[in-house]
């Protein structure tokens, strides 16, 4: 068989890729022979992620409760993988920085549009029945999303809103996170005491938690961006991507997550408690969190009615109904 000149071409390249590399393009030529074909369902590893919704009861409902969140998960670690990109990258252009947060932007979007699912599609009675077999698990402990906020920002920014303003980069990154915001979701007002949710979830993950903590000091997303050049701070685009994001992170989110919980949680004249413990109506609400990953880019007004819009809606709505 006539071997054509753009064939050979490619055939040289790689005997001098692999030879610079100090290895036998024939040894991979066998490999590429021997090899199957690539399917579909064998890339994406289809079957594991199908076999991965396993319902603790029978509640058809719950299934769907299951793939929701772990949907939900996925796009999680598509933000984390954007973040990363911009942590990482030594250009730190306008073009590529803006492109990413767009992106950010775009997953949260369709997080943010998901809810629906949540508020719309399931039945509620189903719900409140196979919520009681997964004690004492919560959303709460979705890892990732917490891994998300210390990407963006630097811890100081994630203290809890009460006392933020006795805490500063200063201060060790321990007394940072013994102070971080959403721990006070899950800890009794009155005693002090933590749920279980919370002591699970801190003894699982808090030492990755550090550990990116620690990573991403002087590094969060937030760092990149003061770091910019002042033209490419003010590029417009830019900013309005960041504010996006901070709207989408911090109280579109946040607020779509309350809509679900007063939506199965809410009985007449009062609520139920969530399935961990969680202080879900003290903690939920953006303007109770306060959590802003870039408050150079936001007026002191804007900060000081930090979602607050948004909440006084949902409350006047459920005092009507």
């Amino acid at each position: 068989m006539k071997i054509s000149p753009e064939i050979a071409a490619r055939i040289e390249k790689l005997e001098r890729k692999y030879t610079n590399s100090g290895q036998d393009l024939g040894s991979y030529l066998d490999g590429l022979l021997h090899q199957r074909y690539l399917t579909y369902w064998e890339y994406i590893h289809l079957d594991t992620l199908l076999s991965l919704q396993i319902p603790r009861t029978f509640f058809p409902d719950e299934e769907i409760f299951i793939m929701y969140h772990q949907i939900t998960e996925l796009y999680f670690k598509l933000i984390i993988h954007e973040q990363k990109q911009i942590i990482d990258d030594k250009g730190q252009t306008a073009e590529f920085f803006t492109q990413r947060i767009h992106r950010i932007n775009n997953y949260f979007k369709a997080l943010i549009s998901s809810f629906e699912i949540m508020i719309n599609g399931m039945e509620r009675e189903q719900f409140l029945n196979y919520r009681m077999s997964l004690l004492p698990a919560s959303g709460f402990q979705s890892a990732q999303y917490r891994m998300i906020e210390l990407y963006a920002t630097p811890m100081e920014n994630l203290v809890h809103h009460t006392v933020r303003d006795q805490f500063s980069s200063k201060d060790s990154l321990d007394d940072l996170y013994e102070n971080i915001y959403w721990k006070k979701g899950a800890t009794d007002s009155k005693t002090g005491e933590k749920t279980l949710t919370l002591k699970q979830f801190e003894y699982r993950y808090t030492p990755r938690f550090m550990r990116i903590a620690n990573e991403v000091q002087h590094s969060t997303i937030y760092h990149r961006y003061l770091a910019l050049p002042e033209e490419v701070k003010k590029n417009k685009n830019l900013i309005d991507a960041l504010k996006k994001l901070d709207l989408n992170a911090n109280v579109n989110w946040p607020l779509m997550h309350m809509g679900s919980a007063y939506r199965y949680l809410r009985r007449e004249k009062t609520t139920i408690e969530a399935t961990g413990g969680t202080n879900w109506r003290e903690y939920l609400p953006p303007s109770f969190q306060k959590v802003i990953f870039f408050p150079e880019i936001w007026s002191d007004n804007e900060k000081n009615e930090w979602g607050k819009e948004w909440v006084d809606h949902i409350f006047n709505t459920e005092r009507k109904q």
